[in-house]
């Protein structure tokens, strides 16, 4: 029995100790083998694509990963700041993926598949082709990453115009949105510029490749294309002061005219080709698809506490997508137009609801290099292994290092030692990417303490960095919230979790269906199959529950210190640049 419940559950397989948790193993995989073995019952493929790699779920109505997959994607960095994927190796992962995840049912089970994706820019010249992005000249390089900064001028140039249109994004544009990129194009690689059949947000090309249909999500457009979502169309003037009119004619053909919002139908569903590639039947529902962070919040804002009867407002949550950058999600009914924030994007995620998006540029990659520069980093990585290794370790190690100092709260270790953690610039509520990091307090102490205490200054600044998000949307008027909710790697360290609740005082629910960017996904594919009738009620019906941890009141004097500090340092990096410039 164990070994055909393994094969329907390699996951549970890889996340136990084979020794210590047969039984569990047993349990959980002959329930998803009863559950796959309902020829009935309906299913739904999530999809996603992140910066390193693509995913795919089996998703039930409930909101349940019945079975996933991963496969890596490929990036090229021709040179510092350049981020290049190719569409042909990012469609080939997903087959792959969706293939494993849907081998253990029929295909008339699959009722619909949803797509999100990093915002990334997909340039395809006649016929479909791949277009080059890169000055390599390498046409499977046709995708800049989001987090490629190549664009800088670009975005200065557009920002300077001061269009009324940029009030939707926090008063300026981001080097991390399209039209800088594209901009940049034109002015670096005017061949390819000249050449351009379409250009896709990444999540837009994966619906288009699926169906064939040019259409367009409004959530990609809105949120990193500069869509203007209050008047329904593309702003021509906005396009033409930012040099790009000839992205203007034959009624933005090259940017899609055929903008609808998440959760509808695209087209007549899979084309026969890719069926085929995928696994699934000609004809299955596809879904307008949403960027990766956004799939998570979709998935976390039905998501409710244990013992709730219902899911609370929506209004009241903020969703923390927190991976390599983290992206701070939430919604109103009524737009909160907040400087340096993002939004508000109308109808971006959920029909009926105004966007404000936050985020941090980097941050679980930020930790990684913390620990990875850190002299203490190759002794642990012999005696430990895995970096989730060393990082339980050091987060164990915290609370001894307190006691042993006679400190009541493991947060007062970094009394002295103060952060600013914008390593790669500030993307929100600042949005300067020119922004540097600061640490202060540094003194001769090394070895694994010294990591544990850096570390943990660190994992306090970004949760510093979030209250800042927070408190900027209170001061426009925002409504206030009552949770944060955790998705993405972050969110399985209960140190990173606990921070937030503390710094924020506000609880933390960290939903039990760990992977809630692929439900977030699945759930599209829920609402625009009909199974649910709109996008709102498959989130609440697929959301589940998790575990609420509530913020240390002990701990909020000592905060409130802190984050006066943290702020300070903003200040203190402004005026040491202004001293630098002879101001």
């Amino acid at each position: 029995m164990l070994i055909k419940a393994l094969r329907w559950c390699g996951v549970c397989f890889q996340n136990v100790n084979p020794s210590r948790n047969y039984m569990v193993i047993r349990g959980v995989c002959d329930r998803v083998g009863s559950d796959m073995s309902k020829a009935s019952e309906p299913y739904f493929v999530g999809v996603d694509v992140g910066t390193g790699s693509a995913r795919a779920a089996l998703v039930a109505s409930d909101g349940r990963v019945v079975e996933q997959s991963v496969q890596e994607i490929k990036t090229w960095t021709p040179e510092p700041h350049y981020y290049e994927q190719s569409t042909q190796d990012i469609w080939g992962a997903i087959c792959k993926v969706v293939k494993h995840v849907i081998a253990g049912v029929n295909k008339s089970q699959v009722k619909g598949i949803g797509f999100d994706a990093t915002c990334s820019l997909v340039v395809l010249g006649p016929q479909g082709a791949p277009l080059t992005v890169s000055k390599t000249g390498e046409p499977e390089q046709n995708v800049i990453l989001w987090m490629d900064h190549r664009a800088a001028q670009e975005t200065a140039e557009i920002n300077s115009s001061e269009h009324p249109l940029l009030k939707y994004v926090g008063g300026q544009v981001s080097l991390e949105m399209e039209v800088p990129k594209l901009l940049w194009l034109k002015r670096n690689l005017s061949e390819t510029f000249t050449n351009i059949w379409r250009v896709f947000d990444l999540p837009d090309f994966l619906t288009w490749r699926a169906t064939g249909v040019n259409t367009r999500s409004l959530c990609s457009v809105v949120c990193k294309w500069n869509y203007d979502a209050a008047n329904q169309s593309w702003n021509k003037e906005f396009l033409k002061q930012a040099d790009l009119e000839e992205l203007t004619r034959d009624n933005f053909e090259k940017l899609g005219s055929d903008v609808q919002p998440p959760g509808r139908t695209v087209g007549k569903g899979l084309s026969e080709q890719a069926a085929s590639e995928l696994g699934l039947a000609p004809g299955t529902v596809v879904s307008t698809s949403l960027i990766d962070a956004h799939a998570g919040a979709l998935g976390m804002f039905g998501c409710r506490s244990k013992g709730s009867s219902s899911s609370d407002d929506v209004q009241g949550k903020m969703a923390l997508i927190a991976g390599t950058s983290t992206c701070h999600m939430s919604i109103t009914r009524d737009a909160c137009f907040a400087e340096g924030v993002w939004g508000p994007y109308q109808d971006a995620i959920i029909p009926g609801y105004f966007l404000n998006e936050g985020g941090q540029s980097v941050a679980g990659h930020l930790l990684d290099h913390v620990l990875k520069t850190h002299e203490a980093y190759t002794e642990l990585k012999t005696k430990l292994g895995a970096d989730k290794n060393i990082y339980q370790h050091l987060n164990k190690l915290l609370p001894e290092l307190a006691s042993a100092r006679g400190l009541e709260e493991v947060s007062c270790l970094t009394e002295d030692i103060h952060v600013w953690p914008d390593l790669h610039g500030n993307r929100s509520p600042i949005a300067d990417p020119t922004l540097r990091g600061i640490i202060t307090g540094l003194d001769m102490t090394r070895g694994i303490e010294s990591l544990a205490i850096k570390y943990l200054a660190f994992v306090q600044a970004l949760a510093y960095g979030t209250r800042h998000i927070i408190e900027n949307l209170y001061h426009h008027k925002r409504a206030p919230f009552q949770t944060l909710l955790f998705c993405g790697g972050l969110a399985k360290n209960p140190l990173y979790v606990q921070c937030h609740a503390d710094i924020c005082n506000l609880p933390a629910l960290i939903p039990d269906e760990q992977e809630m960017v692929l439900v977030g996904a699945a759930a599209l594919g829920a609402a625009a199959s009909g199974h649910y009738n709109s996008l709102e009620k498959a989130s609440k019906a697929m959301g589940g529950t998790g575990q609420l941890l509530k913020p240390n009141p002990r701990t909020l004097d000592f905060h409130n210190r802190k984050f006066k500090v943290f702020l300070q340092l903003l200040e203190d990096q402004r005026r040491y640049r202004n001293i630098m410039q002879g101001e």
